[in-house]
């Protein structure tokens, strides 16, 4: 080989040969998404826990040639074992490992178990209402899958190969509703056991939501509620005791062993965390699930997530048609919260409810609540909502973990 030929084989291995070659444009795209991600986080403040991982991870699965987000090939020798060809890129079995498996989103249950203050809910009960009429939009989503199967043309269940993509659109509709509960764990979980194929955009549109709450709910919240309504200022919680909190998450488990086993390993994992934190004879290992743990797991899912922003896999008519379900599911969540905080004003006006909490009742925990609180001080800098808008949001979490735990357990009933 000559040296002109050296260097046509070099030039061939950059970055700007790949830009240059058919699909390169998608990867700019991608990449240009990942910068705004990292821009919306650092300039603007939205999660950047969620969104900088997430947007670094989109920049890096897009570089030409790199494979940093390429899977683990496995083939069947002729023994019959499995044996590994080549591993995945960093980022690919970050994915694998954690995402793939199901694994990350318990381990980020336990953390926000650990994290989480049950005592607003128990001191204000029916805010649990709340959360549970935030996750209307799930079954919205759901549904809303089913109706664009039908459009000629478009299929959830088959690729235009003529690949299954799932066992029924069932399947698929459950995965997709999830996100409407803007439940990042959840939404993975549920979709590695029912629409696998899809757990790449999934993840990418329930988490997504999550960070993006700040844009989305605001608007929906002063929509739909009066100045007046906004400055509603509620009465100071009751002390909740010791022993309730201790007694709370060992009932909730064991309702949902009996009631709803297909649930437990996401309420399991969210009490287990609780229990550490209100035992008060385990600090060492409720700090490591709050800290040191749930920080390793989220900048590894970020980075996972993030790299299922390539081009291949976003830039399709199916995935945006994902991502819209989902918008449209997460809105209509906020907005029956918030609706409900108001019919439930009329009906028991002696103790009224701001209705911006309702907002929190999905489940992006403690972000649902900061919105809340911030709109909330921006028509009344002395009101303070953000205890009162934990009680609907800790509910949301279960909510969203029992609602996918139903659809775990029926899904295959129904779908075959």
């Amino acid at each position: 080989m000559n040296f002109t030929d050296s260097l046509l084989e070099l030039w061939k291995t950059t970055g700007i040969y790949g830009f240059l070659q058919a699909g390169g444009w998608g990867n700019i795209v991608m990449i240009s998404v990942g910068l705004l991600l990292l821009w919306l986080a650092m300039k603007k403040g939205f999660e950047p826990l969620l969104l900088i991982p997430i947007g670094f991870g989109a920049i890096l699965s897009n570089i030409p040639f790199a494979e940093i987000a390429s899977h683990t090939v496995r083939m069947v020798g002729g023994d019959g074992h499995v044996y590994v060809d080549a591993f995945g890129g960093f980022i690919g079995q970050f994915y694998e490992m954690g995402i793939a498996s199901g694994l990350f989103p318990l381990l980020i249950f336990m953390g926000v178990g650990a994290m989480t203050d049950f005592g607003p809910l128990l001191a204000n009960p029916k805010t649990l209402l709340l959360g549970a009429a935030a996750q209307f939009g799930i079954f919205f989503a759901l549904f809303g899958t089913v109706l664009l199967e039908r459009i000629p043309g478009f299929s959830f269940v088959t690729a235009p190969d003529g690949t299954a993509l799932a066992d029924s659109i069932l399947h698929v509709a459950g995965s997709i509703g999830i996100i409407g509960g803007a439940d990042g764990p959840t939404a993975i979980f549920t979709t590695a056991r029912l629409a696998p194929n899809y757990l790449g955009p999934i993840a990418v549109a329930a988490y997504s939501y999550m960070a993006l709450v700040p844009i989305i709910q605001p608007p929906i919240m002063k929509a739909l509620t009066t100045k007046a309504e906004r400055q509603i200022k509620m009465e100071q919680l009751r002390h909740v005791s010791k022993v309730e909190k201790i007694i709370f998450p060992i009932v909730v488990l064991v309702l949902c062993i009996l009631l709803l086993p297909s649930a437990t390993p996401l309420i399991g994992m969210l009490m287990f965390g609780n229990i550490l934190k209100e035992s008060l004879v385990t600090d060492r290992l409720s700090t490591t699930a709050q800290n040191a743990l749930m920080n390793t797991v989220t900048i590894m899912l970020g980075l996972a997530v993030g790299s299922k922003m390539s081009a291949d896999v976003f830039l399709n008519l199916t995935t945006l048609g994902i991502l819209a379900l989902g918008l449209v599911a997460f809105m209509i969540g906020t907005s029956m919260g918030v609706l409900l905080a108001k019919l439930m004003n009329k009906i028991s006006p002696e103790h009224p409810i701001n209705p911006l909490i309702g907002a929190a009742g999905v489940s992006a925990v403690p972000m649902a609540a900061r919105v809340a609180n911030k709109v909330g001080l921006e028509e009344n800098p002395n009101n303070y909502l953000l205890m009162h808008a934990m009680g609907p949001n800790v509910a949301g979490v279960i909510g969203s973990a029992v609602a996918a735990g139903v659809l775990m357990a029926l899904v295959p009933i129904l779908g075959g």
